[in-house]
C-alpha cells in the first residue's frame, strides 16, 4: 500500500509537521468517521453539504436522491473537495490564544463518477451500510429494483488525499507556564448509548450483538 503523493492542493502548509499522507493512516480515519461535508460549485455558488459515505478500497461512496442538487452537480463532472473531521479532545491553554484541539482530519479532492450498473449500486449500497453499522447487511431486506432506480451513487476516487492530525498537551509561551491556571486536554469521544426499540419491533427479537457491542473503531 503506497502512500498519497502531496500535491499543490493537499501539500500541508499551515504546520505542516501535522500532515499524514500514509494511507493506511488515513483510511483508519475515514473508517471511524460517519460523516462527511462535501464541497463543490453549483451555478455559480459554493455549497458544503454534510452527507454519510463509505469506503472500499481506493473508492469513497456517497448516495442519495436522483433530486439532490449535489448528486446532479458531481455527476455532471464538477470538482469535489471532502473532508472528514474526528474530535479527540478539548486544548485548554493557560492563554487563550494557544487553546486548540486534538483532531485528526482527512481532505479528499477529485471528481466523481455515477455508478449505472445496478450490482455495482448494489455493492455501494452494502458497503456504506456495513460502514455505518458493520454486520447490518445480512440480516436487512435488500434494496429492491424500484429502490436501486431511486437511489444515485456516485464514486470518487481516493487519489489526491491527505490528512492533519493533532495530539498533545497544550504548548504555551514559555512565560505563561507559572500561570495558576488549569490547563491540560479534555479527551472527547463518541460514545454508543443503550440501544432504543423500535415501538412496533417484536419483543422476542432481541438486540444484535453489532449493535449492543457498537464501536466507532476499526481494526
Amino acid at each position: 500500500m503506497t502512500d498519497f503523493t502531496p500535491t499543490e492542493r493537499t501539500q500541508v502548509h499551515r504546520l505542516p509537521k501535522r500532515g499524514v499522507y500514509d494511507r493506511e493512516a488515513v483510511y483508519r480515519i475515514l473508517d471511524e468517521g460517519l460523516v462527511c461535508h462535501v464541497g463543490f460549485v453549483a451555478d455559480g455558488k459554493p455549497l458544503v453539504i454534510p452527507t454519510g459515505y463509505g469506503r472500499k478500497g481506493d473508492m469513497l461512496y456517497v448516495h442519495g436522491s436522483p433530486g439532490s442538487r449535489m448528486l446532479r452537480a458531481l455527476g455532471k463532472g464538477a470538482d469535489v473537495c471532502i473532508t472528514v473531521t474526528l474530535v479527540d479532545g478539548l486544548v485548554l491553554a493557560r492563554s487563550a490564544f494557544h487553546h486548540s484541539m486534538n483532531y485528526r482530519s482527512v481532505v479528499i479532492f477529485g471528481k466523481a463518477t455515477m455508478l449505472e450498473d445496478p450490482a455495482a449500486k448494489r455493492e455501494a449500497l452494502r458497503v456504506f451500510t456495513e460502514h455505518v453499522a458493520p454486520g447490518r447487511w445480512q440480516e436487512v431486506r435488500q434494496p429492491s429494483e424500484k429502490e436501486l432506480q431511486a437511489t444515485t451513487v456516485l464514486a470518487i476516487p481516493l487519489e489526491e488525499v491527505s490528512a492533519k492530525v493533532r495530539t498533545g498537551p497544550p504548548i504555551d509561551d514559555e512565560k505563561d507556564y507559572a500561570l495558576p491556571v488549569w490547563a491540560g486536554v479534555l479527551p472527547l469521544k463518541l460514545t454508543p448509548q443503550p440501544p432504543l426499540p423500535d415501538d412496533r419491533l417484536p419483543k422476542e427479537i432481541a438486540v444484535p450483538e453489532y449493535v449492543r457491542g457498537y464501536t466507532r473503531k476499526r481494526r
